[in-house]
């Protein structure tokens, strides 16, 4: 039960050391800082648009195009032909595959992003793990910490819980599954392969694969009757 496999492609990343040996898929977050610390050997060979920010923690895959205004502070690990837009804001410990879009005014930290992903508007990605050609809609916020600050349980379907260690923790978001617009995801969501969750939606818990998750609304449309003549 929420084996990596269960959620993630591992041929569509290039760490998939990462998840070895992990019981759960949230637990490769706990191994990010260390992975990096070890393996990153810091490099541009991508494309640079104008002075964007760059730390000497950062590796750059080719093809890469980097924009101005972006701010890669790092450590951070970014492959090969990707798109790092104006006012992304990239924190310390993340990993993006290839074909990663990272957009404006979107923030990631401690997180991992499979080939493909894509988190183009207004997003954040905050301790979480996007599958292969995830998306996330305009305004997409992946919530990692609880009011109370205490530690993210995972539901089960028999109707337990299981303690993750964590008290930063966002969302799993499987391979092709897509978010739409303004949705919130709350702390330990897990979201399997191949799921629509419609826009403005606000989702906790563990959704299975192939599910789609609607929001309806009562809308009423009246006459004004204030309105001054032109």
């Amino acid at each position: 039960m929420f084996a990596p496999a269960e959620f993630l492609s591992l041929k569509h990343t290039a760490h998939p050391k990462l998840f070895e040996n992990q019981n759960y898929v949230w637990d490769a977050l706990k191994q990010i800082a260390s992975y990096l610390q070890f393996r990153l050997k810091p490099g541009v060979l991508g494309e640079l648009v104008g002075k964007p920010f760059i730390s000497g923690a950062v590796f750059i895959g080719r093809g890469t195009i980097v924009e101005q205004g972006a701010v890669l502070k790092g450590p951070a690990w970014i492959g090969e032909n990707c798109q790092i837009r104006s006012g992304c804001y990239v924190r310390e410990n993340v990993i993006a595959g290839d074909g990663v879009v990272m957009g404006n005014s979107c923030e990631f930290k401690n997180c991992i992003l499979f080939d493909e992903a894509q988190a183009p508007h207004f997003n954040y990605v905050g301790d979480s793990i996007l599958g292969y050609r995830a998306h996330l809609g305009a305004g997409v916020i992946l919530s990692n910490v609880k009011l109370d600050h205490r530690e993210i349980t995972v539901a089960t379907p028999e109707g337990g819980s299981i303690a993750t260690g964590l008290t930063k923790f966002g969302a799993i978001v499987g391979d092709r599954t897509e978010i739409g617009c303004n949705a919130v995801i709350n702390p330990g969501s897990i979201l399997g392969c191949d799921c629509i969750i419609y826009p403005g939606v606000n989702f906790r818990g563990v959704l299975p694969q192939a599910s789609v998750v609607k929001l309806r609304q009562e809308l009423q449309i009246l006459e004004r009757r204030d309105r001054r003549d032109s």
